[in-house]
């Protein structure tokens, strides 16, 4: 080999292996909720800001609808050069495969971990007029009149529905689980009073409980939330149980190991920056940066655990 050629190859390779001028065009970032979102503003938010970062559009494509199939599969699908990444929720990646039978994609085989982005613990919140002011006092309420709660969720197989069910059966509730058709209507109704309590997102429900339209009794993360520190953990009356939706950054499979470690260390410096930090916070996410791949994908093989034996505790069937 003629050393002209061997100096060919070798930044033939080195630009393969270490494409140390990625990006060198837009980045696509797949949503699959809807716009208006909390995972969709928290993605237009940090592809914002990344985009400064990189001097390259991060555009955000919403593929909404399905219960986040259409925008997992395609995403999955996506060619794996490093411009397409999923803005993956808990849904899609460890709930889905345990709710359906079957889906167009799989969610450990087709995705590598890039980057976590925050996590967004449930709260069980209650409209004003119900006297209850803690956790056990809704449950000797519950007790007291059998049937007269009701409990507003965004439907049967969706993190909050299972979440429910899971409360009901864990804290030996009688709620009435109201399924809705997302988590807007679940909270407008639980402030109308025509459902008592309601179990979403605490990126939902924070503006709500900042105005005193709903009051907070306690948060399914593992500790006290930062904001809601007077309100106390679930698993302070019943311990393990912690369950937290959370969104972080994926990548199709046979995404250049360089760029998913360079996409998780630019996350990391915009994540730590303090006004995105305050900016999350403010939404009602607990951000603390975005660890690493390796971390992310341990977590990812822990929640797999985690929500494989809730669907199993409280009986739920695929379909």
């Amino acid at each position: 080999m003629t050393r002209q050629l061997f100096v060919v190859c070798l930044l033939f390779f080195s630009n393969s292996v270490f494409p140390q001028e990625w990006p060198v065009r837009p980045v696509k970032f797949i949503v699959s909720q809807a716009p208006g979102t909390s995972p969709d503003i928290t993605a237009r938010y940090l592809a914002d800001r990344l985009s400064k970062l990189w001097n390259q559009s991060v555009v955000v494509e919403n593929r909404p609808g399905g219960q986040n199939v259409p925008g997992a599969q395609a995403a999955a699908k996506s060619a794996p050069d490093g411009y397409t990444f999923f803005y993956a929720t808990t849904a899609a990646i460890v709930a889905n495969p345990y709710t359906f039978k079957a889906l167009p994609y799989d969610p450990q085989r087709d995705f590598v971990a890039v980057a976590m982005i925050a996590k967004s613990p449930m709260v069980i919140a209650v409209n004003p007029a119900v006297p209850a002011k803690s956790l056990a006092e809704l449950v000797a309420l519950d007790k007291a009149e059998p049937g007269r709660l009701a409990a507003a969720n965004e439907g049967a197989k969706t993190f909050s529905g299972m979440m429910g069910q899971m409360l009901n059966q864990t804290a030996g509730l009688r709620l009435l689980q109201v399924p809705y058709n997302g988590v807007s209507p679940a909270i407008q109704d639980t402030i109308a009073n025509r459902t008592q309590v309601v179990l979403v997102s605490s990126a939902a429900l924070l503006p709500f409980l900042k105005r005193g339209e709903l009051r907070a009794l306690a948060v399914s993360a593992g500790k006290r939330v930062r904001g809601l520190e007077d309100v106390p953990t679930l698993a302070e009356t019943y311990p393990g149980f912690e369950y937290v939706g959370w969104f972080a950054l994926l990548a199709p499979t046979g995404t250049p190991a360089a760029i998913v470690q360079k996409a998780n260390r630019d996350m990391d410096k915009v994540l730590t920056e303090p006004e995105v930090a305050q900016r999350l916070f403010d939404l009602g996410l607990v951000n603390e940066g975005a660890g690493t791949p390796e971390s992310l994908a341990e977590f990812l093989r822990a929640e797999r655990a985690r929500w494989g034996k809730l669907v199993k505790d409280i009986g739920l069937q695929p379909e």
